[in-house]
C-alpha cells in the first residue's frame, strides 16, 4: 500500500503517525489536512472490519486487540512499537539523505517486526483506527483507550527523537516529495536541454 498509494497521499494509514507528522517540523504536514486524513482512516477500518463481520458470520470478534495482561503493560508495549515505527518512518519519509526508493521496505518491516514482538502482550495494534473498526465491528471496548494513547505518544517521541538526532540548525526543513519532484524536473530539464543542443 506504500508503494501503491505513497506518492498520492503519503500511504497515511495511522491517525498517530498523522498526528505526529503534523506536530513535526521537519515533515511539514499541514494540519488542515489532519482532520481529513482522521476521517478517511477510521471510516476505512471501520468499514473493513464490518465487511470481515458479514464475510466471516458467525464469528464474533475480528481482530480486536486487547490487553494479555494488565493494561499498564500493553500500554508500555504500544508506546515502544509506535516509537520504533515512527523513528523509521521519520527517517526514511523526511529526512532527504535517506534513500526514498527504500521507504516502503524499510516502514513495512518495521511493523512487521513489532507486530511480532507485541503481539503477545498487546496485540501489537499501533494504530488506533484499526484497534476501533475492529472494536465497533466486534462490539468488544475493553481498555479500547491504551490503543489510542500508546500509539499517539508512541509516534511523538518517535518522530520528536529523530529530529533532535539529525538536527542541523543550517538546514532547511524540505518534505522529500518536494525534493523528488525537483529531482525528476531536474532530469527531464536535463533530456529536453539535450535535445535542444542536438537540434541546434
Amino acid at each position: 500500500m506504500i508503494y501503491s498509494v505513497g506518492h498520492i497521499s503519503g500511504a497515511h494509514m495511522n491517525p498517530a503517525v498523522t498526528f505526529a507528522f503534523a506536530v513535526s517540523k521537519h515533515a511539514q504536514f499541514p494540519w488542515i489536512q489532519v482532520p481529513f486524513y482522521w476521517l478517511s482512516q477510521l471510516s476505512g477500518a471501520t468499514f473493513a472490519s464490518f465487511v470481515l463481520k458479514a464475510l466471516l458470520n458467525p464469528i464474533t470478534e475480528f481482530g480486536t486487540t486487547t490487553p494479555a495482561g494488565t493494561a499498564l503493560q500493553a500500554l508500555i508495549m504500544e508506546i515502544v512499537v509506535t516509537f520504533c515505527t515512527m523513528f523509521v518512518a521519520s527517517a526514511v519519509a523526511t529526512d532527504t539523505r535517506a534513500v526514498g526508493e527504500l521507504a516502503g521496505l524499510a516502514v513495512g518491516s518495521s511493523v512487521c517486526i513489532t507486530s511480532i514482538l507485541a503481539g503477545p502482550i498487546s496485540g501489537g495494534s499501533m494504530n488506533p483506527a484499526r484497534s476501533l473498526g475492529a472494536a465497533l465491528a466486534s462490539n468488544r471496548y475493553e481498555s479500547l483507550w491504551v490503543y489510542f494513547l500508546g500509539p499517539i505518544i508512541g509516534t511523538l517521541s518517535g518522530a520528536w527523537s529523530y529530529n533532535f538526532i539529525r538536527f542541523d540548525p543550517l538546514e532547511k526543513p524540505e518534505p522529500l516529495k518536494i525534493s523528488l519532484f525537483k529531482l525528476r524536473r531536474s532530469k527531464s530539464q536535463q533530456a529536453a536541454d539535450v535535445v535542444v543542443s542536438d537540434i541546434a
